[in-house]
């Protein structure tokens, strides 16, 4: 059995958002994204892989297609394969997401 302990893995970096594998299979993989005010992943597709950010804490813009949302702690988002998706913290705190993609590119 495979546990892991996100907050203790949680760290982030003043130079860039901060992607922690947490689990990895071919099929699938499970991340922590730690985002410090101002830091962004830029906007991207995967044709053949299903995205979701689940906001752990802090605030995030997500854009999926053309649209963007905020979300808190406690919501989640589906960028489908082939949409185009990034996320980016303009709030004045540290945001924490868990992103699961699958399959696996």
């Amino acid at each position: 059995m495979e546990i892991a302990d996100l907050k203790r893995l949680a760290r982030f970096d003043p130079e860039r958002l901060a992607k922690i594998p947490i689990f990895q299979s071919e099929r699938m993989f499970f991340d922590l994204y730690a985002l410090l005010p101002g830091q962004a992943q830029k906007v991207h597709a995967h044709e053949g892989s299903d995205k979701v950010y689940y906001v752990l804490e802090g605030e995030v813009v997500v854009r999926v297609g053309e649209e963007e949302a905020l979300l808190a702690p406690g919501m989640a988002v589906l960028a489908r394969a082939g949409e185009p998706h990034g996320v980016r913290n303009e709030s004045a705190s540290p945001a924490l997401l868990l992103v699961v993609m699958a399959p696996r590119p």
